[in-house]
């Protein structure tokens, strides 16, 4: 039998029950988005299992998202190994590609390899950063939009040596507006939307006020009230939820670490409104 063991008050739950080896039932899986919807992030510890099982897994609660940075098109496993993460961007609290026209709806991500001490995740629940504003500033949240940019993202990348080209990037992805308060599709609930890896301004405020408000509430989510951090073992998968959570990647290693991650998008049922 399935079960949920929270890690957290507020987010978070390791998940017990389930061989990711074995093809799900329709019950197992709508057990297991009911799960995630409640806890945002789900962990399942000792599941020994390769690409292509984790790639079924994903495919049960989404369709496949190809990421930005992914150089490589033809496979559905983006592979993050590294030695020398720091400032390359997952050291920052962030939702992943808040920049594209419809970002990711969730990742399942899976440890391979780690450092012999560090290299954990943490997740922040962004439905608990905006409902614990005040409500004044609640409202005001409600009418703002604020501009999401690739830019800074690909500049961290370029100078860690990375060979994109800043101009086609860019090209591909311009900037796009986005509301501050993303109501969740599935859950109607309201959640705080902005990161400080796009995140550039506020929409109709002059920049006086953007350089109030603006990092006012993008270190609104760094209270550890609204966290869970996981410690992660090899055959350790973490799935979460984009759209109501950030993630920081703990960059305190020099050893390889490497993980394996499949990025989904909504089914049409689960999609935003357009």
């Amino acid at each position: 039998m399935i079960e949920f063991h929270p890690v957290t008050k507020h987010i978070g739950a390791e998940v017990t029950g389930v061989d990711l080896r074995k093809p799900l039932s329709q019950e197992e899986v709508a057990t297991l988005r009911e799960g995630w919807l409640k806890h945002l992030v789900l962990f399942f510890r000792d599941q020994q299992i390769d690409d292509e099982q984790h790639l079924q897994f994903a495919l049960n609660f989404g369709t496949l998202n190809h990421p930005a940075f992914k150089k490589d098109s033809a496979s559905p496993i983006h592979v993050l190994d590294q030695t020398s993460p720091k400032s390359e961007g997952a050291d920052e609290w962030h939702s992943d590609n808040t920049f594209e026209p419809t970002p990711p709806m969730g990742s399942l991500l899976r440890c391979v390899q780690l450092p012999s001490v560090g290299g954990d995740t943490c997740w922040a629940n962004t439905y608990l950063a905006y409902e614990s504003l005040s409500p004044p500033l609640q409202r005001l949240c409600d009418e703002l939009t604020a501009v999401h940019d690739i830019t800074m993202s690909m500049k961290k990348a370029i100078a860690k040596g990375h060979p994109f080209d800043l101009a086609e990037v860019q090209a591909k992805w311009p900037p796009i507006e986005r509301p501050v308060v993303r109501v969740h599709a599935e859950t109607g609930r309201k959640a705080l939307f902005v990161n400080r890896s796009s995140t550039t301004r506020l929409v109709g405020l002059s920049d006086r006020e953007n350089e109030a408000l603006l990092p006012l509430l993008i270190d609104h989510i760094r209270s550890p009230e609204y966290q869970c951090r996981l410690k992660w073992a090899p055959g350790t998968l973490a799935f979460w939820d984009n759209r109501p959570t950030q993630h920081y990647a703990v960059a305190d290693y020099t050893e390889r670490r490497r993980m394996h991650r499949v990025t989904i998008n909504a089914f049409p049922e689960h999609a935003d409104p357009s």
